[in-house]
């Protein structure tokens, strides 16, 4: 089982996520790219990042199913943002999201950057991950 926790000794974690994640050595890692807001039929699904922070994730959710994951399964998180202006949308995104991946307030870490720009000026949003998938997990092609 994946374990996530803040210990005692460092200041708690000022958003949503955990100081530590630990991986038992049983399980595989997954890396998954960079994901913006583009929707399967490769059109951006907005100009928000509210909007792209949640098809961002919804990306991210539909790759850890093809690996034959869970959002449970996230051990680490790292969002950048382009611009200051577009924190509120991108927060409120993830809050969102993350009620329903992570019920119990058991984030995985998690970093975020604010960024001059992303891949093109249009994505205000990209957030990569790291998941660790147990042995019964059977990747989907």
């Amino acid at each position: 089982m994946i374990h996530r926790w803040s210990p005692a000794g460092v200041g708690a974690p000022v958003a949503q996520y955990s100081h530590l994640a630990s991986v038992p050595a049983s399980h595989g890692l997954l890396f998954i790219s960079g994901q913006v807001g583009v929707r399967e039929d490769g059109v951006l699904s907005g100009p928000d990042a509210e909007s792209q922070t949640r098809q961002a994730f919804a990306n991210i959710g539909a790759l850890l199913a093809a690996a034959g994951a869970e959002p449970r399964h996230l051990v680490k998180l790292f969002t950048m943002v382009a611009g200051t202006e577009h924190l509120p949308g991108c927060r409120a995104a993830r809050t969102e999201v993350f009620k329903d991946w992570f019920p119990d307030r058991g984030w995985p870490a998690h970093s975020l950057i604010v960024v001059s720009a992303l891949a093109a000026p249009e994505i205000v949003v990209e957030v990569e991950a790291v998941a660790a998938i147990p042995p019964a997990a059977e990747p989907r092609a």
